[in-house]
């Protein structure tokens, strides 16, 4: 539980922040018919950048960021990583194999498929 703990924290100051912002320059701007402001992007893709490196480390280790079984430390970064591979940020993710393949397989389960089912209806 400490572990999961742990990443759970990671996620909530070292990733969410750094992705909301992107977010709403890379996604929600654009859909809002608002410019995009580049200079956002470039300082915080910069600062997100180095959180993959230290996903990767951790995914060398277990299969999902807590241990070796899906947690909320994983589902928390969902909504974020759904957003985020549908922009040029994507590369972040796929440019580290370990990290390639855990977001493949969060974003690929049953169960988020219905939310984004269920979000898509709307």
């Amino acid at each position: 539980m400490a572990t999961v703990g742990v990443w759970m924290e990671v996620e909530a100051l070292q990733f969410d922040p750094l992705a909301v912002k992107l977010q709403w320059e890379l996604v929600y701007n654009p859909r809002l018919g608002m410019a995009t402001d580049a200079a956002v992007v470039e300082e915080n893709e910069a600062k997100l950048a180095k959180v993959p490196d230290v996903y990767e480390a951790r995914l060398s280790q277990s299969k999902y960021l807590g241990c070796d079984c899906f947690t909320l430390a994983d589902l928390h970064h969902l909504p974020a990583l759904t957003n985020l591979m549908g922009t040029s940020l994507k590369k972040l993710f796929d440019a580290r194999p370990k990290v390639s393949a855990w977001v493949a397989d969060i974003v690929a389960r049953p169960a988020w498929a219905k939310v984004l089912a269920m979000r898509n209806r709307q």
